[in-house]
């Protein structure tokens, strides 16, 4: 029904009031100042939506210590690893079972983390072990230096791996830095001349010899990632060596870094990859600028790195904790309101939560496509029948 002027000209669903609370709508309306209709008269006065209007955050942050717990260290495989996630202003701490890949307990801290913070976090880790008669045989972390004094203080003479993966990846780090040195020497040795064509024969040359510096250059940026590859196929040897030549100091670090890759190997014990270890400083210890340049090899952490070839269960690796991170990162891109301490220890929780049903829906989905297809068959038998 329509009222005619100065009345609104509009109704409000399908009532034929002016103004009120319908049932469909959150909000009720109110009279509009002016002549066109009727707008929202006031937001969350109305009856609230069911979706939604009871989080379930902080129930299910509540139950992480008891049910979750108790699922999650059923089958403890005895091998954890822990790592620290900065997220802005905030850090999370966080202890995954490195064999299962569940998550068992995490911190949230609004600070840099320091000794006292792992130690506490180990402290409570510790206490839950204790109280379901569980041991730990071995703790796998990257190279931070915050790990080491509380794991010995705490859990004593235990085996303590540093992540395989961070170690290598200092020491690639630093053999690209040497490629990317040699580059920008090559780059220096080209002649300056001016623009356009060369006359002459010494113009000529050195046009000659800027062409063949620049395409070496190119190759070395290009294939670059031969130098640190782990294992090289017959083709790409020979292109190294081709990109390599004149170059005998790059042919040395490639040289280097097979070595490091073979004390990783597992079919020997950690005694004999030390001894490799020290033949291998020895060796780069004659050349001064590859001592500088492989400072990482002299450093503790890659000796505490080989300590996964005495203990065949050992995880090299912290890739656990590092996927628990990754699905950390995910969340924060598509939930932009979890920014606060509290929500973002809640929401932590209600992702391991999920996660106790995850085999469940994941045996749920294969059921289902291994039954569609035998129902699309059986119709399309029966089609073909009739």
């Amino acid at each position: 029904m329509i009222w005619p002027y100065p009345r609104v000209i509009t109704r409000t669903g399908w009532w034929r009031w002016r103004c009120g609370l319908w049932s469909r709508m959150v909000c009720p309306t109110g009279r509009h100042p002016g002549i066109y209709g009727e707008t929202i008269g006031s937001s969350f006065l109305g009856a609230q939506s069911r979706t939604g209007s009871r989080p379930r955050e902080k129930k299910t942050e509540s139950t992480i210590t008891t049910e979750y717990l108790d699922g999650a260290l059923a089958d403890f495989s005895g091998y954890i690893a822990a790592d620290e996630l900065y997220d802005g202003p905030f850090c999370v701490l966080l202890i995954v079972d490195n064999h299962r890949f569940k998550r068992l307990t995490y911190e949230v801290l609004d600070h840099n983390p320091t000794h006292e913070d792992i130690t506490r976090l180990f402290k409570g880790f510790k206490a839950i072990l204790d109280t379901r008669g569980l041991t730990l045989e071995g703790i796998t972390t990257d190279g931070s230096p915050l790990y080491p004094e509380p794991i010995a203080e705490i859990f004593g003479e235990i085996n303590h791996q540093i992540c395989e993966f961070h170690v290598l990846q200092e020491i690639n780090k630093a053999i690209l830095k040497a490629v990317a040195q040699a580059r920008q020497k090559l780059k220096q040795q080209k002649t300056k001349r001016s623009r356009g064509r060369p006359s002459g024969r010494r113009a000529k040359q050195a046009a000659r010899k800027n062409k063949r510096l620049q395409n070496k250059i190119a190759d070395l940026f290009e294939h670059r990632h031969l130098f640190v590859k782990h294992t090289l196929t017959a083709r790409e040897r020979t292109l190294l060596r081709r990109i390599s030549r004149r170059l005998p100091h790059l042919r040395t670090l490639r040289e280097i870094v097979d070595e490091v890759y073979r004390l990783f190997d597992r079919r020997c014990r950690m005694d004999t990859a030390l001894e490799k270890l020290a033949k291998l400083r020895r060796r780069v210890r004659r050349f001064r600028t590859l001592a500088q340049t492989l400072k990482k090899l002299f450093s503790p952490n890659l000796e505490k790195a080989l300590t996964f070839l005495d203990d065949s269960l050992l995880p090299a690796t912290s890739n656990a904790v590092e996927r628990a991170n990754r699905r950390h990162r995910k969340m924060q891109k598509t939930i932009y309101r979890v920014r606060t301490r509290e929500h973002i220890s809640q929401r932590i929780a209600v992702d391991m939560q999920r996660d106790v049903h995850m085999e469940a829906q994941r045996q749920t989905t294969r059921t289902l496509h291994q039954t569609r297809p035998k129902q699309r068959r059986k119709g399309y038998t029966k089609r073909k029948v009739a």
